[in-house]
């Protein structure tokens, strides 16, 4: 597919009217995306418009924009209001989290729009707009490395869901309503809770002159009159983000420290509110405030805070200090995600819920795990003793990677390659082993077979740590926080009674003695323990893997989850000569990771069988060897490939052919590598592309494969890597 948009830079001193009437007149009153920028500050603006000389004219009269003295303007013949719109929308999102320019824009106006074509479609559009902006050096780094980013993740410029929306319009009518004190806003794992916390927190704080008030469109306008009354009572607010646990409120912080208008001062802990009083506090994670139970070393200071507040330390709990200490607040809440005695009570929240000055709303979406919310529904109903009716086979959900593992040696390999593969995938168990390596560095924590392992050597942001891939994180280390894929680790402590058909929890194998001391009803212990292993599974945006230690609790999630073995990995793949239905074509080819290779045993294409594909047809697979791509590619592996039909192919692992019309000895060649392209115009304006496929190995002689639009060897591209098969 060839590039279907350009990309023209004037500079905002000169006289760019009459260049843009001179070179683009056709574009004037046409749907385009422009980019302002300032590259001594590293400031920069993004902006849609269908009429740009109107709109670039009110900016060079506004003091900010003033100061931005470049202008990029990204223009094509098929561009309509809803690509321009989506286009600006993750221009804001990723040159935010990219970092190499702070950005000027509220972050009101990027709410979900009702698409006029497949949003997929413009997904392939950004992604070339991006590759050719890392070449222009307004971006920096690839749009992958940017998705594994808490600075995306958490970042305030996001569009919106229409439920995440309407919480927020419930919020500002809360602070406009004299008699409202609180908002509630409830939601379970994955729903957006802590976006919304910082996108309020950000809006709040954004100057309303940042706005592009001409371009909203209904829900945005009901909004933005919203936060006007709100900006004209409050004035410049008095805020702060209230977040217990501190492993994710240093992440947090390191978030607000690179965003514009935000600073870290503004994230605190809970025992920070004792020193002065606020406008509007903001708690997300509210499950986790804390109450008079299990405190350990924390007694002292709640016992303090408490009595600075004028309270009753063994009545009061931090759910108190946030009311007393603000005129309004807003709390992000989710009952399933208590996990130890010392959190505040759920009937404490059922308490504001029946005040009538509390303002309540319900997220109900699913935005992390592509599993969506059946998967939130199934791990709900599977750790459940309500009598829930449960399926009766192995579920599937989509494409997520949903697997019992019956040896925890292959589930480590499988987590280590999906971070070699994808970053961010992590092992996670409950406390079901004491933490000897904490004062034994030489000692290992969980020993299972072979397999030898330490929990997590930090406690603060151990999911993004040097070591985290070779450790084992906890429910303190990873609430909040988002993973690509998690294997997680069952242990001793909770099993199945298949007589009494329920979970039952065994209180001397659970190691955690601030979260089962002062427990007398073994009810609400297992209660805690289901609402952990619930949490830790819906930390998996692509993928979730379990190992169970009880033999009757593995029984019982057979049932339900498909199981996954050494042995059964191998067994799956059933070649055949002729195709079949969930059948897709296996080229035997031996492709080379290496450079280009003519290395094939056959060209005769025979079949195998792989289960869970969404349209077979869509799809192929063949071998590859070679060492050049083992970070991703073991040496010999089958690997499933999905046909390529167009769009971006920058940052992806791809399967290409090479052909040189000039040496017909040459043939056809294959590799694999990841694919990346930077184009570029020279001043006599000739368009030229450098092509380079990058090797991903731990051994640093293999070089990257450069070529140009002006050498004798073209590519085709054949397929885009998925996954390994075996």
């Amino acid at each position: 597919m060839g590039k279907n948009f350009t990309i023209s830079s004037f500079s905002a001193q000169d006289n760019f009217e009459v260049k843009l009437k001179t070179e683009h007149g056709s574009y004037l009153n046409w749907p385009l995306v422009y980019l302002l920028k300032d590259d001594t500050s590293k400031t920069a603006y993004v902006g849609e418009t269908t009429d740009v000389l109107t709109r670039l004219t009110t900016h060079k009269n506004t003091p900010k924009k003033k100061a931005l003295s470049s202008i990029n303007i990204i223009l094509s013949e098929l561009f309509n209001k809803s690509a321009t719109l989506d286009l600006e929308s993750n221009l804001i999102r990723y040159i935010s989290a990219d970092g190499t320019y702070a950005l000027q824009n509220g972050n009101l106006g990027i709410t979900n729009h009702q698409y006029y074509n497949q949003k997929e479609v413009y997904w392939d559009l950004f992604k070339d707009v991006w590759g050719e902006l890392q070449g222009l050096g307004i971006a920096r780094q690839s749009l992958e490395h940017i998705d594994n980013s808490d600075l995306f993740k958490y970042s305030p410029y996001k569009s919106l869901s229409k439920g995440q929306a309407q919480s927020l319009k419930l919020i500002m009518r809360c602070l406009l309503n004299p008699q409202q004190k609180v908002s509630l806003i409830n939601g379970g794992a994955g729903t957006g809770k802590s976006i919304l916390a910082i996108f309020l927190f950000k809006l709040l704080k954004t100057d309303l002159t940042d706005f592009n008030y001409a371009d909203f469109d209904e829900e945005d306008v009901e909004l933005f009159d919203l936060l006007k009354q709100v900006k004209d009572k409050y004035g410049a607010l008095k805020m702060a983000l209230v977040v217990p646990m501190a492993s994710f409120r240093k992440t947090v912080s390191n978030v607000f420290k690179n965003i514009q208008g935000l600073s870290p001062k503004m994230v605190i802990g809970p025992s920070q509110l004792a020193a002065e009083k606020y406008d509007l506090v903001i708690v997300d994670e509210g499950h986790r405030l804390r109450r008079r139970v299990n405190l350990g070393s924390y007694f002292g200071t709640f016992d303090k805070n408490c009595e600075a507040l004028g309270l009753d330390k063994f009545t009061a709990s931090e759910l108190d200090w946030v009311q007393q200490q603000s005129q309004k607040a807003v709390i992000f809440y989710d009952h399933n995600q208590s996990v130890k005695p010392s959190d505040a009570l759920k009937q404490y929240f059922q308490a504001l819920v029946q005040n009538p000055t509390t303002g309540v709303a319900n997220l109900e979406t699913q935005f992390r795990v592509k599993g969506g919310n059946k998967y939130v529904h199934f791990v709900n109903s599977i750790f459940s003793n309500q009598g829930t009716q449960l399926p009766n086979q192995p579920q599937h959900f989509n494409d997520y990677e949903f697997f019992l593992y019956d040896d925890l040696d292959t589930m480590v390999a499988d987590i280590k390659f999906k971070e070699r593969a994808n970053g961010l995938s992590r092992m996670v168990a409950g406390f079901a082993w004491d933490w000897i390596s904490k004062n034994n560095k030489q000692a290992f924590d969980i020993v299972i077979g072979q397999s030898q392992l330490r929990w997590n050597s930090v406690a603060i942001d151990w999911v993004n740590s040097p070591n985290a891939i070779n450790e084992v994180g906890c429910i303190h280390t990873t609430q909040g926080y988002d993973l690509n894929y998690t294997g997680v680790i069952i242990g001793h402590e909770l099993d199945y009674d298949f007589q009494n058909q329920c979970l039952v929890v065994y209180k001397e194998n659970y190691k955690d003695k601030n979260g089962r001391n002062g427990i007398a009803n073994p009810h609400d212990l297992l209660a805690y323990i289901l609402n952990i292993y619930k949490t830790i599974m819906l930390r998996g945006i692509k993928g979730t893997f379990i190992y169970v230690c009880n033999s009757n609790l593995r029984k019982y999630l057979s049932q339900f989850v498909p199981v996954r073995s050494a042995q059964e990995q191998v067994a799956q793949i059933q070649f055949s000569n002729t195709p079949a239905p969930g059948c897709i074509p296996y080229y035997n080819l031996a492709v080379a990771a290496g450079s280009f290779s003519d290395l094939q045993l056959n060209r005769e294409t025979t079949y195998i069988r792989v289960d869970h594909l969404s349209d077979p047809a869509d799809y192929f697979a063949c071998r590859v060897v070679g060492e050049s791509m083992n970070k991703v590619i073991p040496n010999g592996s089958i690997c499933l490939f999905k046909k390529y039909t167009g769009g971006s192919r920058n940052g992806l692992i791809m399967l290409v052919e090479g052909t040189d019309s000039t040496d017909a000895e040459f043939g056809s060649r294959y590799t694999v590598k990841e694919y990346s392209s930077k184009k570029t115009v020279t001043d006599d304006g000739w368009h030229h592309e450098e092509i380079k496929l990058l090797p991903k190995s731990f051994d640093d002689s293999f070089k990257p494969i450069v070529l140009h639009d002006d050498e004798t060897v073209h590519l085709k591209v054949l397929g885009e890597f998925v996954r390994i098969i075996r």
